[in-house]
């Protein structure tokens, strides 16, 4: 699987976890020079704490676009270490 975002892979991984329709990406896997820290969280009932990076290509900038659990909750464990996006990162075969 790849994401992509303005005409660049920024993650790429044969082994990515799906949860909800959403693909998590092995931290691993991701091109950290198009990730940024972001101080933005949201909160999932069952997977617990989400964190977000945005990304930065060509000097454009995608807010928020990329989540991941730091310290997911014991039923989200399965995706500790991976990342996940959204905001018009396409993810695909």
């Amino acid at each position: 699987m790849k994401a992509i975002w303005n005409n660049t892979v920024i993650a790429e991984s044969n082994d990515t976890v799906v949860v909800e329709n959403n693909h998590y990406f092995p931290i691993d896997s991701i091109k950290q020079e198009y990730f940024e820290d972001s101080i933005a969280h949201t909160s999932c009932p069952w997977k617990g704490r989400a964190s977000y990076y945005s990304l930065r290509v060509n000097g454009e900038l995608n807010k928020d676009a990329s989540w991941f659990y730091p310290e997911p909750k014991e039923a989200a464990n399965h995706i500790r270490g991976h990342v996940a996006f959204w905001k018009g990162v396409r993810v695909e075969a």
